[in-house]
């Protein structure tokens, strides 16, 4: 329970600064918690607790993203624009895997990095590690990786309405462009009602079609792993083909899609998960120690900021061509 606590202590002062002081409560979570990387000491008190809510808390805060997905959206949005997110995700991952070693960086960081900037940003990250073979640097590489593509989401907030206005795109094309290539959820929804009501809520439907690219995505990452010969053969017969939290994220999306789960239940769900992702997050930060977060080096800045860019100018040129 201490370690639990003290995660859960660092997410509502988290959420605390993110409402008085509009800094994004994720970046926060994680920042507080590098602070208090102390607590994560073996012999300390706190250490079992911490990696408790860095691994099934955040399990159960991505499950409960799949509340929010339906099949619906997919109609609303019509097929067209559903085939160009999509394509945005396929090929941001790819591209990841083609540069990552220009970047100094081998193919699991490509896959951990490439699939938070392609589909939703930190949970896709934790997401994603679950299935890569575990090494001495996974949870520097996690933390480095839910940090950055962090601080870029929020640029990316601030910036892209800019360029869509800048480029004269209509309502609809805006929510598209915003939801297609902001990396997090909450700035996807601050930059859109940024805009317009009409274009928040086209860019929310955009980015929740994203999350539910988090299933494919995952499995494919656990069959690449499985199949290819990559990682130990112990690390490979122990990682899950397909997580058990990811199956209840299918589970709930499916429900959700037949009208099983209300509105009332869906909302609540999607604030039970950004706050278990905010308490993952925590732990995370705190388990992770900043002097090693810092070797990472420049490469993988570069490679992350390059991946950003490929998907907003790919979803731009998309857009273009579909008009």
């Amino acid at each position: 329970m201490p370690g639990i606590a003290v995660s859960i202590l660092v997410a509502i002062t988290a959420q605390f600064l993110a409402e008085h002081y509009g800094m994004p409560a994720m970046l926060m979570a994680l920042l507080i918690g590098l602070a208090l990387n102390f607590l994560a000491e073996p012999d300390t008190r706190t250490a079992a607790g911490v990696a408790f809510s860095a691994r099934t808390i955040l399990r159960v805060g991505v499950a409960l993203l799949g509340a929010r997905v339906s099949a619906a959206m997919v109609a609303d949005l019509g097929f067209v624009m559903v085939l160009l997110v999509m394509s945005g995700v396929i090929c941001t991952i790819l591209f990841s895997l083609l540069v990552a070693r220009l970047f100094g960086h081998k193919w699991s960081f490509a896959l951990l990095s490439g699939g938070a900037v392609a589909i939703c940003g930190a949970s896709a990250a934790m997401a994603i590690a679950s299935v890569l073979p575990r090494h001495e640097k996974s949870e520097r590489d996690l933390a480095f990786t839910v940090l950055s593509v962090t601080l870029l989401s929020t640029f990316a907030m601030i910036v892209y309405p800019i360029i869509a206005l800048s480029l004269a795109m209509t309502p609809g094309q805006s929510g598209v462009f915003l939801g297609g290539t902001i990396h997090d959820v909450a700035q996807v929804v601050g930059a859109g009602f940024s805009v317009s009501p009409e274009v928040g809520e086209t860019a929310t439907l955009v980015k929740l079609i994203r999350v539910s690219m988090l299933v494919p995505v995952v499995l494919s990452f656990s069959l690449f792993v499985r199949y290819s010969g990559r990682g130990s053969t112990t690390q490979r017969e122990k990682l899950p083909l397909l997580p058990g939290f990811v199956v209840a994220f299918l589970a709930l999306a499916g429900m959700n899609s037949v009208g099983l789960v209300p509105s009332e239940v869906s909302d609540i769900a999607g604030d039970v998960s950004q706050w278990a992702l905010s308490v993952a997050i925590a732990a995370v930060g705190i388990k992770t120690s900043l002097k090693r977060m810092l070797d990472v080096g420049a490469g993988a800045i570069g490679l992350l900021i390059v991946e950003t860019l490929f998907l907003a100018v790919f979803v731009i040129i998309g857009m273009r061509f579909i008009a």
